[in-house]
């Protein structure tokens, strides 16, 4: 008789069963529950930190690889990977930059005044259209809404 080879994934059902621990739960990194958090946020653990870092309001793609790239660490980590120091360095840097709540404070600011000193951005920001120039005639649905459309005026009369 002849044998038939053992399953493609079979090597990883039996590495997985082998790092399982008395609760049951497969764990091969024993940092598997504490979560990366920074100016409270949690980044996501399954994507790669200059993806995840963007979490954090302020912080988008590019910002995330400066401070990876000051930080030293590869951008193609996760954050499962990653050790508690070099964690605290990539806190202490992000943290450094306007981020999360100072950030929404500051940009809620500058809007409201250029609405008190009544100026066209501001009076389109108060409106709720576009600030830049955009045509609304067809597009800005983002910021108006869904369409409603605008009947004759005049009632249907029903018929009996």
């Amino acid at each position: 008789m002849h044998e038939c080879p053992p399953p493609r994934n079979a090597l990883r059902y039996l590495l997985k069963s082998a790092a399982q621990t008395k609760t049951g739960v497969a764990t091969s990194n024993p940092k598997k529950f504490l979560y990366m958090r920074i100016a409270g946020i949690t980044i996501p653990d399954k994507k790669r930190l200059e993806y995840g870092l963007t979490a954090v309001y302020g912080v988008g793609v590019s910002r995330a690889r400066t401070v990876l790239k000051e930080a030293g660490i590869a951008a193609g980590k996760r954050p499962t990977d990653l050790s508690a120091e070099e964690e605290n360095t990539i806190r202490k840097l992000v943290e450094g930059k306007t981020i999360e709540g100072e950030l929404r404070r500051t940009v809620g600011a500058h809007i409201k005044r250029l609405k008190d000193i009544k100026s066209y951005r501001g009076s389109r920001h108060a409106k709720k259209l576009p600030a830049r120039g955009q045509r609304t005639k067809t597009n800005a649905r983002t910021l108006k809404g869904v369409k409603k459309t605008m009947g004759s005026g005049k009632k249907k009369l029903e018929k009996k």
